[in-house]
């Protein structure tokens, strides 16, 4: 005769088995409709900082000790005045989120197009909070004005021999994730006493990089 006991088991256990199978499919597919959400929110607060237009309007740049200047679409400014260096660089954000930039770093000589990720430690902070508004320009700034800064005695010789300067910008979203560093060039243009700004390069720190 059947064993309906050992039957009624085996249908119990192969019912139970199936519906862990379904719920283990139903997990997963919930897991992957999260992460799907999670970087959709993520990639709407994204920004990405890059030179602004040459059509883009003209900007006034003021530092905290009052000198000042006006900066056109895709310029970059380099200016040594009483013995302090200002900086500045027209900015565009391409990208969907606001821009909070964090802090700046000079780049070596030289070593414009290398491929290693500068150490975030490395920057020197904000003074001035500064937001780049998505699909927006606005700007950078920062000045030097110490002679004993490692960063006076190069800016300097580099800003008089009219040669290429090198600037990494740190900056995140709106929630202080998804950081970038973007390496700016400012390069002196040949027919006038004006900076050109061009985005040489990304880097993404708190997510995979698109290379």
């Amino acid at each position: 005769m059947p064993d309906w006991s050992t039957i009624s088991n085996l249908a119990t256990a192969g019912g139970t088995l199936v519906l862990a199978g379904a719920s283990f499919a139903s997990i997963r597919s919930a897991d992957r409709a999260a992460r799907s959400a999670e970087r959709a929110v993520l990639a709407s607060l994204r920004p990405l900082l890059i030179g602004s237009q040459l059509e883009s309007p003209t900007q006034k740049v003021v530092w905290h000790d009052a000198h000042w200047t006006h900066l056109d679409g895709g310029a970059g400014y380099l200016m040594l005045v009483d013995d302090n260096v200002y900086l500045a660089v027209s900015l565009r954000n391409a990208g969907p989120g606001l821009g909070v930039i964090h802090g700046w770093r000079r780049v070596g000589e030289h070593v414009h197009a290398r491929a290693e990720r500068p150490d975030p430690a490395d920057f020197r902070p904000q003074v001035r909070d500064l937001y780049v508004a998505p699909g927006d320009t606005s700007f950078w700034h920062a000045a030097v004005r110490d002679a004993e800064d490692p960063d006076f005695g190069p800016l300097q010789r580099l800003i008089k021999g009219r040669e290429r300067v090198d600037l990494d910008l740190l900056y995140g979203d709106s929630e202080g994730g998804q950081r970038t560093i973007s390496r700016f060039s400012l390069i002196p243009g040949v027919q006038t006493e004006a900076w050109v700004a061009l985005v040489v390069r990304h880097w993404n720190l708190d997510r995979p990089d698109p290379r």
